[in-house]
């Protein structure tokens, strides 16, 4: 805390962490160079090496991993725990990013929420998007409104918008395809822009409750 002229109830332990702040109050960094660039930014939490180093005067964000927020300035709200989760973020608010490189790319997103390691990895502009499983969404640009949930789900997605992916690999190839759903294992897996599409894969275990409710019905 070098530059540190009124700030107050800061907490600073590394070299160089927090070494620009004047008047920012109320963070804690922990970690070589972590948030040091804050100036008047308040209520920021830093953990890792270089975690939030670009901030200056955002608020409210907490980072937990190397380079975590790395590039984060002016933005508030991000929450991002993971080696590079939200590496790029600059003015991107209320993202939230926990896995490794989760988010990496994201620069002024929002909105947006990715759990598991490479989330939403090449997301840079797209809103309003959930992903939940490693890769989900990994190749998402500006895509908007997605939802995917289970590994690989919607991972070659890129500009493709509100669609929804349920399962291991669902919608999988799907590239600019919109409004689409697809709930199972690898279902639509091979859609790559064909849009408004709804599909769920029934589980054998189904198929058998299912024959077994005919079979008893006939029998009657």
């Amino acid at each position: 805390m070098n530059a540190n002229t009124t700030g107050t109830q800061n907490t600073a332990s590394g070299v160089s962490a927090l070494y620009s702040n004047t008047t920012g109050s109320n963070n804690t960094a922990n970690g070589v160079n972590a948030l040091r660039n804050n100036t008047t930014g308040n209520y920021n939490t830093a953990s890792g090496r270089e975690a939030l180093f670009s901030n200056t005067t955002g608020s409210s964000n907490t980072a937990s991993g190397y380079f975590a927020l790395l590039s984060n300035t002016t933005s508030n709200y991000n929450t991002a725990s993971g080696a590079q989760a939200l590496r790029n973020n600059t003015t991107g608010t209320q993202n939230t990013a926990i896995g490794a490189s989760a988010l990496q790319s994201n620069t002024t997103g929002v909105y947006n929420t990715a759990n598991g390691v490479n989330a939403l990895y090449y997301n840079t502009t797209g809103n309003y998007n959930t992903a939940s499983g490693t890769s989900a969404l990994y190749s998402n640009t500006t895509g908007g409104n997605n939802t995917a949930s289970g590994y690989g789900a919607l991972t070659n997605n890129t500009t493709g918008t509100s669609n929804t992916a349920s399962g291991f690999r669902a919608l999988r190839d799907n590239t600019t395809g919109v409004q689409n759903t697809a709930i199972g294992r690898e279902t639509l897996t091979n859609n790559t822009t064909g849009s408004s599409q709804h599909s769920q894969r029934v589980s054998s275990t189904q198929q058998q409750h299912h024959g077994q409710r005919k079979h008893g019905h006939q029998s009657a």
